[in-house]
């Protein structure tokens, strides 16, 4: 849940570099990937640090094809 905590600053983050209509994308998306951490904490608690890993790795492509093919920048 730590690593989602650093997700979210860097989804937040995001407003200085990218539309306002993708940050909103990006933290719908973390919602979700919260919403799934809440329902694996229990049953399944070693997901979540993959999940957290995934969810940065998914910040940084998105940001990444948006800056080169959508010219995103500050």
């Amino acid at each position: 849940m730590a690593g989602l905590a650093c997700a979210l600053f860097l989804y937040g983050a995001s407003v200085l570099i990218a539309p306002w209509w993708a940050v909103l994308v990006l933290v719908v998306l973390w919602f979700v990937f919260f919403a799934i951490a809440c329902r694996w904490w229990t049953p399944h608690p070693r997901r979540l640090p993959f999940l957290a890993a995934f969810a940065m790795l998914f910040w940084f492509g998105f940001v990444l094809a948006g800056g080169a093919w959508l010219d995103w920048g500050p």
